[in-house]
């Protein structure tokens, strides 16, 4: 008897860039995994703009079919039943709270993170009751759920008292395209940028949980202020790279009242320039407050670069000893963190390898494998 899974891939577009991500590498890894009877349908909304071209995945076992009905859209509630009825399909698979949620066939849901519940401040209220509320639905919805990592879970248990055999925990991974870059590729990415031969580089949003402003006032403790780091560090500048939001211009502000002259904004980077940037960097810092799984880590071990980053939420998953971990609250021990590193040679050394041993044990093969698994469960 054969069976046909339908993965919602409406969301990789340009305006969800992390979850289209995941939605792509899963299908991606999932195809040649796919038994003799079982098919998989991607669900396309050909009305957006994507940086995938998931006609391109398409095979054997493997189709696309278009549905022009963005997530946002409430005809999305009656024209994707019937059409998964029209496929005769087994499962239905979303990757994003926005869904059908009476969907009529057995469902999986996976739950990225919290942000919204736990960072009041940087939504509306409106906004905060709209994602409660449609997270709701989708939970109450869905035979089984996906969390990215152990912290959203328990998040999903403390805030919707999801019950913990309904959730399973199957971690993203790193793009296999970030893997440490030959010298010509740094060198390129390097001058386009007009990067300095030393940096240390942050990768993310400007979002109030990143945390950037701490970063700067640590940043600022290592360059400015006379200390045993000033002379080493002063040589490097730090780089901030990711989506600018100009809702929150404190990072920026920060800076510019503490006098920093060493601090490069480059604003959103192409997919494609992401690898060989992390692998010109001599440290990745990442000071966020809360992650649902923290791939920016991950992206940078397998890029080969030496990680200070947080202790906080999934970030001790990801990282492991691989890292070093700090209070992101402490800017004095991020500074110190910061320096220790750049200042030892030998350590940056053994923590870049030690993250490329983290990194290889986080693969898209091994997320679809167990995705798929649970897929045949829920299927029966």
């Amino acid at each position: 008897m054969s069976s046909l899974y339908t993965l919602d891939a409406r969301t990789a577009t340009a305006h969800f860039p992390g979850i289209g991500r995941y939605g792509v590498n899963l299908a991606r890894a999932m195809a040649p995994q796919l038994g003799p009877d079982e098919h998989l349908v991607l669900l396309r909304d050909p009305t957006q703009p994507s940086p995938w071209d998931l006609t391109a995945l398409a095979g054997e076992r493997v189709g696309v079919v278009d549905v022009p009905h963005s997530p946002f859209s409430l005809p999305q509630q009656w024209a994707l039943p019937r059409l998964l009825t029209r496929l005769r399909a087994d499962l239905y698979h979303s990757p994003y709270y926005l869904m059908p949620y009476r969907v009529g066939l057995p469902t999986v849901l996976t739950v990225h993170d919290l942000i919204p519940l736990l960072f009041p401040r940087q939504s509306t209220w409106q906004a905060r009751l709209l994602f409660r509320w449609a997270l709701m639905l989708a939970l109450r919805a869905s035979h089984r759920v996906i969390a990215v990592s152990g912290s959203t879970a328990s998040d999903l248990q403390r805030y919707f008292h999801t019950p913990s055999e309904r959730v399973s925990v199957i971690s993203e991974a790193p793009d296999p395209a970030f893997y440490p870059r030959p010298s010509a590729e740094v060198e390129a990415v390097r001058q386009k940028y007009g990067l300095p031969e030393s940096f240390v580089l942050y990768v993310g949003s400007n979002k109030p949980h990143k945390n950037l402003p701490r970063l700067i006032e640590a940043w600022s403790r290592l360059t400015l202020h006379v200390s045993r780091f000033t002379s080493h560090v002063s040589r490097f500048t730090l780089v901030i790279a990711g989506v600018w939001d100009p809702r929150y211009p404190e990072p920026r502000l920060r800076a510019e009242r503490l006098g920093l002259r060493n601090v490069r904004w480059l604003g959103p980077v192409p997919e494609a320039d992401l690898p060989a940037l992390y692998s010109a960097a001599a440290l990745f810092v990442f000071p966020s407050l809360y992650e649902g799984f923290g791939l920016p880590v991950l992206e940078a071990m397998a890029c080969g670069v030496p990680v200070v980053c947080s202790n906080t939420s999934s970030l001790p998953e990801v990282a492991g000893d691989a890292a070093l971990l700090v209070d992101p609250t402490d800017a004095p021990s991020l500074a110190a963190a910061i320096a220790g590193l750049l200042e030892d040679e030998s350590r940056r050394e053994e923590m870049r390898e030690r993250g490329l041993q983290q990194a290889a044990r986080f693969s898209w093969d091994r997320t679809a494998a167990m995705t798929l698994e649970m897929y045949r469960e829920v299927a029966g």
